[in-house]
């Protein structure tokens, strides 16, 4: 049987790019498909949006050889604070504060801009030979037999391998033409994300604040800017978003505070529809998931694009393992190692995620009153407070190779 690859990526965002320099790096051809153009993908234009990468993932991505060309670009995350209220009110009395000083390993994380490691990812993969990356190419088809997966794209191009990934996010194609079903519920909710400016230092201070409406984050970025994830109703958010720069200022600062001194706009405005998304399953036969593709969650934790690394960890271990037996990688029981291994991890985050925002999304007084106890008992207990750290920085549970700073 002939192959043009070993296996096919869909989707060349963060998730594709990242698993196609893991894959290569364990010895795959790799055939990525991405519909986004070249000049898309490499441009260098600050915008606003950051990803809060936990330790193992900043591990992880030393492995790959993409750290050091962002290390000069990256914040720490030295402290998380957080807190529950009202906006204009300010934080009720009971908080939770996240010290890095109480991890032996450091930081919890860092944050990092959108451009600099989009731009990292696809330094890497110019490098790599093993790596074929196809831009503007949508993929018309694709089909699956016994022996390999193959895919039409547009322009006529016909591609087979052994396996096929879907990187291609919560409306993931990839899943649909596989008849993958999904499930989740939508949270009336819209993410408002920008970044800013600000008078005072942040001190590398990470802040969650609850709100009736939803939880705002505040995430420090490199010198006085912080990227923000502000959550309202939809219909507020819509409100919000249709307001010039000063409006729109001016319905932060209630919810924000003057903490910081005084703020402005730093790059542009976005704004995401928030809603649960889980795949059925995250294999078919000759079919894997990543990512979003495979589980969409509340971003509250900012563990997105992490539940999206700790995938690409655990898929790409899985398949060299199996490569080094000598079995079949596209085959379901190599397959089902993968899931077995992220299934409960990712069910589990979006469980947590979608309580901690139903619990806390509202303005009821019983509520209110028992989840500001619950921040006052954690702060209170070290064991509690390391253990949720330890969590939030990826250091938990079973830990693929890439994830623990290991070749595999």
């Amino acid at each position: 049987m002939n192959y043009d690859t070993d296996i096919l990526v869909v989707g060349g965002g963060l998730n594709g790019s990242a698993l196609a320099i893991a894959l290569a790096g364990t010895g795959f051809d790799v055939v990525v498909v991405d519909r986004q153009s070249s000049g898309l993908r490499r441009a260098d234009n600050f915008d606003g949006r950051a990803y809060a990468l936990s330790h193992a993932s900043c591990q992880m991505l030393k492995v790959l050889g993409v750290w050091q060309h962002v290390v000069d670009n990256v914040q720490p995350i030295l402290d998380i604070k957080v807190s529950d209220g009202r906006a204009g009110e300010g934080a009720a009395p009971m908080y939770v504060h996240f010290d890095h000083q109480e991890l032996e390993e450091g930081p919890m994380g860092h944050l990092l801009e959108d451009r600099f490691l989009r731009r990292a990812f696809g330094d890497a993969i110019a490098q790599m030979g093993q790596i074929t990356y196809l831009n503007d190419a949508d993929v018309v088809a694709q089909n699956t037999d016994g022996l390999g997966v193959s895919i039409d794209l547009a322009d006529g191009r016909t591609f087979r391998a052994r396996l096929l990934v879907g990187c291609d996010g919560r409306g993931s194609q990839v899943a649909k033409q596989a008849g993958i079903k999904r499930r989740g519920w939508d949270y009336n909710q819209t993410a408002l994300v920008c970044a800013l400016s600000h008078e005072l230092p942040h001190n590398g201070v990470a802040h969650q604040f609850f709100t009736p409406a939803g939880p705002l984050a505040i995430l420090p970025l490199t010198e006085n800017r912080s990227s923000i994830v502000w959550t309202e109703s939809t219909e507020h958010a819509a409100q919000i978003n249709a307001l010039d720069d000063e409006g729109y200022l001016a319905a932060l600062s209630p919810v924000f505070g003057d903490f910081l001194g005084k703020v402005s706009l730093a790059g542009e405005r976005f704004s995401y529809p928030l809603n649960l998304s889980l795949a059925d399953s995250f294999i078919d036969e000759r079919i894997a998931l990543v990512g979003d593709a495979a589980h969409g969650i509340h971003p509250l934790a900012g563990q997105g694009l992490n539940l999206g690394l700790k995938d690409i960890a655990a898929l790409t271990e899985v398949l060299a393992m199996a490569a080094r037996r000598g079995e079949d990688i596209g085959t379901k029981p190599v397959l089902a190692r993968y899931q077995q291994w992220r299934r409960f991890d990712t069910s589990a985050m979006a469980a947590a995620t979608d309580g901690i925002n139903r619990l806390f999304s509202n303005d009821n007084a019983l509520l209110r009153g028992v989840r500001d106890l619950g921040l006052g008992v954690v702060n209170a207990t070290p064991t509690l407070r390391r253990g949720f750290m330890r969590h939030a920085a990826g250091l938990s549970g079973e830990l693929p190779k890439l994830l623990r700073g290991q070749v595999i």
